[in-house]
């Protein structure tokens, strides 16, 4: 930012700059206020294609939309999983629990039943057991120790200390049974037409250093299951701290959610509070964003307090309500965003005992995609794409690899995955038809690769993917010169067929 003074020379300085940026690869804004003092200097910066700003406010203004646009673009980067690789959940335990809840004709499980699902992904909960006599609160209490928190225990209430049924840090045996009569008094007198299944009774909490905190799930009539986080406890209504974010999240995801909540600046430390364990409350955003994808039955999920501390992250508290799933034949069909299809990672031992990777194209792959189109000699450029050109642009390497896995499918075959070395040998996509029942196809494999049966495993996995999905057709276009992809599609079973209207090209059909 520059403003005229008289030991000041707005034309040297706006050149220093010009010479400067050229060493840096930095974004570069500049704000020269004034008018015709500056005129020149203002007039070398356009001239280099440097941004010039006539007011501090407009510079902020234009920095802040950098900074969100870098965030939206490496938010599109991300492509998480439905299933953590690290912790395996017992899902198919969980969905017993629901399908035996939907049995009975309920739509809220208990406490203890809630807290179970949550157990089945990995998050951590506070243990609970249900009585419905004040006889078995006492032998309940003493089973677990004193001091203990007792709840109410009724599909029908959701704030519970809103109707008197929370008592905490109970610690006489004499006590358990007087808080267990005055609950439900009370508990029927605000609500009397509530059904109450009895009380809860948990062990005592303490933790001085935790954050109460608050993790959701609803469904919104357009995008489906949202996940929601911010600041909880008795007071989460009082304090409308809260954001939302589409599942599936992964780290970024999680901490990007985080955030952008004011609950975040409490989660640092400050004043005689250590420092929370970040990582401890990533993992259960993305376990919850887990039980979202597996479990479409869930209608709502409120975890709330979340206890978090600078050791470990503790749900105390958990409601979850279910309803039928809509009838539907995809898989994730019931998110408005598909996580990574993790199942369809494959890996292959080519007959020369190459080892490659088979698996669905990421967004973070642009740079072997990029490498894998460069490297293709001239005549498999023009095969594949129909005309010549030397590297991707960036918005066909977007198109590329930043697919929606619903509607179709890229197969890349990787050598050397997951490693600096990594290089793309073939690759083969397909897109849906607006019929929904046909696809387009396309192929193309290395040079140096070709004549391996790289094209063939791709093709019969992309086709089975393809089946799977419903689709009873698949279409391509081959110029009538590439003898090596008709051959390969003429051996896979594709039916050959050629249209008067456009004569350089073989229409390829199969019935999946």
């Amino acid at each position: 930012m520059l403003t005229p003074q008289a030991m000041t020379d707005p034309t040297g300085c706006a050149q220093a700059i010009v010479d400067a940026r050229g060493k840096s690869t930095k974004p570069v804004l500049t704000c020269w206020m004034g008018e015709s003092l500056v005129e020149e200097g203002r007039q070398i910066l356009a001239d280099s294609g440097i941004p010039h700003l006539r007011s501090p406010e407009a510079g902020v203004e234009s920095f802040g939309y950098l900074a969100c646009y870098h965030r939206n673009q490496k938010a599109l980067l991300q492509a998480p999983g439905p299933l953590s690789e690290h912790k395996v959940p017992d899902v198919e335990g969980a969905r017993l629990i629901i399908e035996n809840v939907l049995s009975e004709r309920r739509q809220t499980l208990n406490t203890a039943e809630a807290k179970a699902v949550l157990n089945a992904f990995q998050i951590p909960t506070s243990p609970t057991l249900n009585v419905s006599s004040a006889g078995e609160a006492l032998v309940a209490a003493e089973s677990v120790g004193l001091p203990v928190a007792m709840k109410i225990n009724s599909p029908d209430i959701t704030h519970k200390s809103d109707v008197g049924g929370v008592r905490l840090n109970i610690n006489e045996p004499r006590s358990v049974r007087t808080a267990y009569r005055e609950m439900i008094d009370s508990v029927q007198e605000a609500m009397p037409n509530a059904h109450i299944d009895g009380v809860t009774i948990e062990p005592m909490i303490n933790k001085p250093h935790a954050r109460e905190l608050i993790i959701g799930v609803s469904n919104d009539p357009v995008f489906g299951p949202v996940i929601s986080f911010g600041t909880g406890g008795i007071a989460v209504e009082v304090y409308g701290d809260s954001h939302v974010a589409l599942p599936p999240l992964n780290e970024y995801l999680s901490k990007q959610l985080i955030d952008s909540t004011r609950a975040s600046k409490m989660l640092g430390k400050f004043r005689n509070l250590p420092a929370a364990n970040l990582d401890a409350l990533i993992n259960v955003l993305q376990r919850t964003s887990e039980i979202v994808c597996e479990l479409p039955e869930i209608d709502e999920l409120d975890i709330n307090p979340v206890l978090l501390d600078d050791k470990e992250v503790i749900a105390v508290d958990a409601r979850i309500t279910v309803r039928p799933p809509k009838t539907s034949t995809e898989s994730f069909g019931h998110m408005a965003i598909h996580p990574y299809p993790t199942e369809l990672v494959s890996s292959w031992q080519h007959a020369d005992g190459t080892d490659i990777v088979v698996r669905p194209i990421r967004p973070e792959d642009a740079n072997i995609e990029q490498d894998f189109v460069t490297n293709l000699s001239a005549e498999s450029k023009y095969f594949r794409f129909v005309q010549n050109f030397e590297n991707l642009t960036p918005m066909m390497l977007a198109r590329f690899t930043q697919i929606d896995y619903d509607t179709e499918m890229a197969l890349i075959a990787v050598i050397n995955d997951e490693k600096p070395n990594a290089r793309a040998v073939g690759v083969a996509r397909y897109v849906t038809n607006p019929d929904h029942e046909s696809c387009e196809f396309a192929l193309t494999v290395a040079d140096d690769w070709q004549k391996h049966g790289i094209g063939r495993e791709l093709m019969q996995r992309l086709m089975t993917i393809a089946k799977d999905r419903g689709i009873e057709i698949m279409i391509g276009e081959v110029l009538k010169n590439n003898s090596k992809m008709l051959k390969v599609c003429e051996k896979l079973g594709f039916r050959l067929s050629r249209d008067a209207s456009e004569p350089e090209f073989v229409e390829v059909r199969r019935h999946l």
